[in-house]
């Protein structure tokens, strides 16, 4: 039986659904008609599909080189088969529910055809670029450390990272590749763990969505791509730039965490809150992304293998992406205070000392932690 946290969050997204329910068209006026955008008036059209007609158009003109045509009179044709992907991610409502939404009636099958040929051309390595990318230059960089800076007070940031996870459905437990146990997260339920690195203004620079649930966040941290490029600049001279996280990531002078134990105002202290404000941006993006693109959620579970999850999860980021380029915002849709599950499982803290023995990056990134005190939070 649900606890009554649980309860409450599934109440909390209900009452957004049912707040949505004044946006939507009664079935028979749709009896002549079946295309939406023709029907939806424009706000409907975004509740439905979380883009704009026009966004929606470029989409489809983005992805039809890399999907089936329609074979036949009756096969769905792009433009469907982009709606019914995208209305699936919008609410994540089991694939029966999605086929016999009126602005998508088609069956349980071939909605799961439509999601497959839909995240497989979104994944493709030229389609996914245009989308998210890690800045490629020091002018990049540099802006983005000027609009952090800017709107939260701490210096040389260059993003903000985190983990969160998304509930899948259970693997097989003999499965080779994917086993079961290892998709068991802290929380007890079956995740992919995801990091994500976002700048000041909600953008996700970097997305890694292929480990387990069972996977610490340090792990992904240290295996990824953004980890190696950050510690090449620093080793190379380029010192000046850094991401921000929680103690769950291990300090390095490119990737600085709080403090431990400090005193009331005190510059220690100063310096936390400053990193605290200029890192909940990434809790902020979490809940825009979920609430955005509600697939995502804990209690909608991806039914689907690790891989497809993994490809869908890409597949919202990017979305996400596309809304902010397009300056589609659902700030009025997201209010902090509901009590919505966003699968932030907290990590373990690390332990500097252990690490310390084996790695002395720890100790330069103390050095930048007090330069930075010394420069920007000393009265």
């Amino acid at each position: 039986m649900a606890n009554v946290h649980e309860m409450l969050q599934i109440a909390a997204i209900a009452d957004l659904e049912e707040a949505e329910q004044d946006y939507q068209i009664p079935r028979r006026q749709f009896l002549n008609s079946n295309d939406p955008f023709e029907c939806l008036s424009d706000k409907q059209f975004i509740r439905e599909y979380r883009l704009t007609k026009p966004m929606v158009v470029e989409l489809i003109h983005l992805l039809t080189p890399l999907m089936t045509p329609a074979s036949r009179s009756t096969a769905l044709d792009v433009p469907k088969k982009v709606l019914v992907a995208l209305n699936f991610f919008a609410y994540g409502s089991y694939q029966q529910n999605i086929g016999h939404n009126i602005n998508t009636a088609v069956s349980q099958s071939s909605v799961s055809r439509c999601l497959k040929e839909v995240t497989e051309a979104m994944n493709q390595p030229h389609i996914f670029a245009r989308f998210v990318r890690f800045p490629e230059n020091f002018q990049e960089l540099r802006a983005i450390q000027t609009r952090f800076f800017n709107k939260y007070g701490f210096p040389g940031t260059i993003g903000s990272i985190d983990c969160t996870h998304v509930a899948i459905y259970p693997p097989k437990i003999e499965d080779p590749l994917y086993p079961e146990a290892i998709y068991v997260n802290r929380k007890g339920y079956h995740s992919i763990n995801v990091q994500l690195i976002c700048d000041a203004d909600l953008k996700i620079l970097n997305v890694c969505a292929q480990h387990p649930g069972g996977t610490n966040d340090a792990f992904i941290w240290n295996n990824c791509e953004v980890h190696t490029l950050l510690q090449n600049l620093h080793r190379n001279g380029h010192t000046s730039y850094h991401l921000i996280g929680d103690s769950g990531y291990p300090l390095r002078p490119w990737l600085l965490t709080p403090l431990v134990h400090v005193e009331a105002d005190t510059p220690e202290e100063r310096y936390n809150r400053a990193q605290m404000r200029a890192r909940s941006v990434i809790e902020r993006l979490n809940g825009v992304l979920k609430l955005r693109f509600r697939c995502l959620l804990k209690h909608r579970v991806l039914h689907y293998s690790p891989e497809k999850a993994s490809s869908i999860i890409n597949t919202c980021v990017m979305l996400h992406n596309f809304c902010l380029e397009n300056n589609l915002n659902i700030d009025d849709q997201v209010h902090e205070e509901d009590a919505v599950d966003m699968g932030i499982v907290g990590a373990l803290p690390v332990n500097e000392e252990m690490i310390n023995r084996i790695n002395p990056d720890l100790a330069a990134g103390r050095r930048v932690q007090q330069q930075i005190i010394r420069n920007y939070f000393f009265d």
